[in-house]
């Protein structure tokens, strides 16, 4: 009776959180298309994905006060929007871009440094410890700087919150940016959107199944291996080399397989639906955490904003391409913009995961660095309180 029981828990637990994720998916629709009819541009279907997501699991989470956001969602969107990227890279020559990796290491060298600023100067103002204030201010991931935040027992809604203000902001300011930098026909947007959304081949189905097949196989191996953002990482890769193995194949002929436009789309709006829903989670904060939080998420813009122009000076690339390489935000929702305004996309790929990869590769020793200074400064307040407590009155008068 009990294991029936659980297994019943179980698939209503199932049903339930793909049912809530179906009606996220079809708001987030009409919201991307609301978005783009406004002049959206590149970042109306993870905005529509946000709103979605915010606004269904809002009403959820009155109902179910334990719920928490499905991160399933944002690992299934990244795997989508890797493959984009990859199909999008599969004709491009990376092999100039090998001679621009200094380039993109020191821009991120240059946004950890000024994030390792804004996190000292955010730990003053919001007086918190050090470690908090740098996790919530470093441009990463926002559930890896979460689960990191609770690993060290430190404040994991100090931390959720000033990323996922950053994240939003960007995802909303950087599509703005652009498409003023690029002038666009709203009508030809949406008709281009509309006009094959829906369409599939059937013939290329099968090829479809055996691309996810392969996809999900590699990226279990390199979670195994602990590549950062494996879901993300690992399908560009599957994504850019999938024609070429298919035409290993002795029995195929030569084919050029392309994603279906849905496919892409639904990748787009489940990296928003998760952002969504942690907004949905905490839609009552106080002004003054908020107003806290809005500092170094100015500040980390300007930083942003700073890089680009650095990289204006050092780098033979236009305005648009410095803003989408240097911008600290999400990596998959910047490639998506510039894949969206067909700009520079195989630049834009690789400053970021150059970034990804040098963050995730330095955060261990940046945890570790700054853990060592918070024990040392207590352990020097310590002395010192002990030393003033050794001073009797009589010795201290003169």
């Amino acid at each position: 009776m009990i294991k029936i029981s659980l297994e019943k828990s179980r698939v209503s637990k199932f049903t339930t959180t793909y049912l809530i994720v179906g009606i996220e998916i079809i708001i987030a629709l009409l919201s991307g298309l609301t978005l783009i009819a406004l002049g959206a541009g590149g970042g109306a279907w993870i905005l529509g994905g946000i709103a979605a997501g915010a606004l269904v699991f809002y009403f959820y989470h009155l109902y179910n006060n334990q719920s928490k956001p499905n991160r399933n969602s944002r690992k299934f969107g990244q795997i989508i929007v890797g493959l984009t990227v990859g199909f999008s890279l599969k004709h491009s020559n990376l092999l100039t871009i090998y001679s621009q990796l200094h380039i993109f290491l020191f821009l991120t060298l240059f946004l950890l440094f000024s994030g390792g600023i804004i996190g000292y100067i955010y730990s003053r103002i919001e007086k918190t410890d050090l470690l908090t204030a740098m996790l919530a201010t470093v441009p990463g991931n926002i559930g890896i700087m979460a689960s990191i935040a609770a690993d060290y027992g430190r404040n994991i809604s100090l931390v959720s919150l000033v990323q996922l203000i950053r994240f939003t902001a960007i995802i909303i300011v950087i599509p703005i940016v652009a498409n003023v930098s690029n002038p666009h026909d709203i009508s030809a947007i949406i008709h281009s959107v509309t006009e094959n959304l829906f369409f599939i081949d059937l013939n290329y189905l099968s090829l479809l199944f055996l691309l996810l097949f392969i996809t999900l196989s590699t990226v279990k191996i390199g979670s195994y291996l602990k590549i950062p953002v494996a879901g993300f990482f690992c399908s560009i890769i599957v994504g850019a080399g999938f024609d070429s193995l298919l035409n290993l194949l002795p029995f195929l002929s030569h084919i050029d397989f392309n994603l279906p436009p849905l496919f892409n789309l639904i990748g787009q709006i489940l990296l928003g639906i998760t952002i969504g829903e942690y907004w949905g989670m905490n839609p009552k904060l106080g002004r003054l955490t908020v107003a806290y939080a809005s500092v170094p998420v100015a500040m980390t813009f300007l930083a942003g904003f700073i890089s680009a122009g650095i990289a204006m000076l050092i780098a033979p690339w236009d305005w648009l391409t410095c803003l989408l390489v240097t911008s600290p935000g999400g990596s998959p929702e910047m490639i998506l913009i510039s894949l969206a305004l067909h700009h520079n996309v195989e630049i834009v790929t690789a400053g970021h995961l150059v970034r990804l990869m040098t963050i995730n590769i330095c955060l261990p020793g940046l945890v570790s660095l700054i853990c060592y200074l918070e024990r040392r400064s207590t352990k020097n307040q310590d002395s010192v309180a002990d030393q003033l407590k050794t001073i009797s009155p009589k010795s201290a008068m003169p």
